[in-house]
């Protein structure tokens, strides 16, 4: 592949990345969302007592500007219900449906009982913010926040997860009611990519999560996150962002033939062979992607056997498109987003491409194009400049810098995510949040 072609796409990734991601104001949205949310809770008689909780990709950080909201009513008095409580949970959720419809604001309410998880899906309507909600989901709770301190390692996996997130809904494979990828499974696959390249990224899972979450979670983490981290001896990865999402397709390009033999494990961070695996056996999905913070649960499950080849030619087909010379700038678009992303980036104010001294490099935690027109990526947001931060629940290493504005979401012993309202500041005009005195 030409250096201007790879120049070329690391251009079109960034304008990607300058339109899906997050700006304050797609933030605080959300952030009303779940004060309303909180609000019906309140509103409930068999939910007293309860708090809204976020999580999913809002906590992980890994949202887009389209991102929906995940949202646990989590019980109070560590009330929990057991996986033979489901009944009780389905009943909670009638009860809250109940209360959206007489409230009224919201939209497109559907309930759905017999999920793994039961939840009830619906749609803001003056925000326009699509919501799941679930009941004390703990474990989805713990996962988010593991995601958001993996992404402190390095920046680029937050970047190449919602570039994946968008190539996969460009090719009609981030769909799990029509058996394609979900987002966390997506998110799995960055991991491997970055845990089994060369050098690695990212380590095993099992070296910064035990699996034993009985240990203080937090702290566990940030020990084992800073020790690899200041390990001298360990080779640095610089690719750059358009060098990493080519290997990313091209790794999985035969996807279709391997998922028959073998299994994707993050929490090794190697292929596994399932004949030899018994916490896998019997193989009864198309592909295996296990959840490493919920073992041997595969987070691929809802991937069918007939889209297994489906999903195979989007890898292949695109790593094709991304290695010819033969290509144009809607080539690429097409190829890495959906038609609306496209549209956004047309729409926008055109960034005139660098001429760089070198191809784009890695350089900790930071890349360095090098342009010679620095003001070109001016309305770049950086971590330090968007300043997300879950206070007591971020890690402290050193080139952490994302930090919520104006919100605190503590973590409680049980490794839950709280989350409560507090009196605003009227010189900011902002919702701030704390935890309950209570817990």
């Amino acid at each position: 592949m030409s250096a201007y072609i790879t120049l070329e796409l690391e251009h079109i990734l960034k304008e990607i990345l300058q339109v899906v991601k997050p700006q304050q104001d797609d933030r605080s949205t959300r952030l009303q969302v779940i004060n309303e949310l909180q609000g019906v809770v309140e509103s409930v008689e068999s939910l007293r007592g309860a708090t809204v909780e976020p999580f999913g990709s809002f906590v992980s950080n890994l949202f887009t500007r389209w991102g929906d909201l995940d949202i646990s009513i989590d019980l109070p008095n560590g009330a929990y219900i057991s996986s033979a409580g489901k009944k009780r949970k389905q009943n909670l959720l009638v009860d809250f449906q109940k209360a959206l419809r007489k409230m009224g604001g919201w939209r497109r309410i559907k309930y759905i009982p017999n999920a793994r998880v039961p939840i009830l899906k619906f749609e803001s309507s003056r925000q326009s913010i699509s919501c799941d909600i679930s009941i004390d989901n703990l474990q989805g709770q713990m996962k988010s926040k593991l995601l958001f301190w993996i992404s402190e390692i390095d920046e680029r996996f937050h970047d190449m997860v919602l570039l994946v997130k968008e190539w996969a809904k460009a090719h009609d494979i981030n769909n799990p009611k029509s058996g394609t990828f979900n987002s966390y499974s997506l998110s799995l696959l960055v991991i491997f990519h970055f845990q089994t390249c060369e050098p690695a990224i990212l380590p095993p899972l099992r070296d910064i999560y035990t699996g034993n979450v009985a240990d203080d979670l937090q702290e566990t983490c940030a020990t084992n996150i800073r020790k690899f981290r200041q390990n001298r001896t360990r080779k640095v990865n610089r690719s750059s962002l358009s060098e990493l999402f080519r290997s990313f397709l091209a790794k999985f390009s035969d996807i279709g033939l391997r998922a028959s033999e073998l299994g994707i494990c993050p929490y090794t961070g190697k292929w596994e062979y399932i004949r030899s695996n018994m916490r896998w056996l019997p193989k009864t999905y198309a592909i295996f992607i296990e959840d490493p913070f919920e073992q041997p649960e595969n987070s691929a499950r809802t991937v069918s056997m007939g889209n297994l080849t489906r999903v195979s030619e989007a890898f292949e087909r695109s790593c094709r498109t991304l290695s010819s010379a033969d290509q144009n700038r809607g080539s690429l678009l097409a190829t890495l987003v959906p038609p609306q992303v496209s549209q956004y980036i047309a729409r926008a104010t055109p960034l005139r491409s660098p001429t760089y001294n070198g191809r784009p490099t890695y350089n900790g935690g930071r890349y360095h194009p090098q342009p010679t027109h620095p003001q070109v990526y001016r309305n770049m947001h950086t971590p330090s400049q968007t300043q997300h931060q879950f206070q007591n629940m971020r890690l402290e290493t050193p080139q952490t810098q994302h930090q919520f504005q104006n919100t605190r979401v503590e973590t409680r012993s049980n490794y839950s995510t709280v989350t409560r309202p507090v009196q605003a500041n009227h010189n900011q005009g902002q919702q701030r949040w704390r935890a309950r005195s209570d817990r």
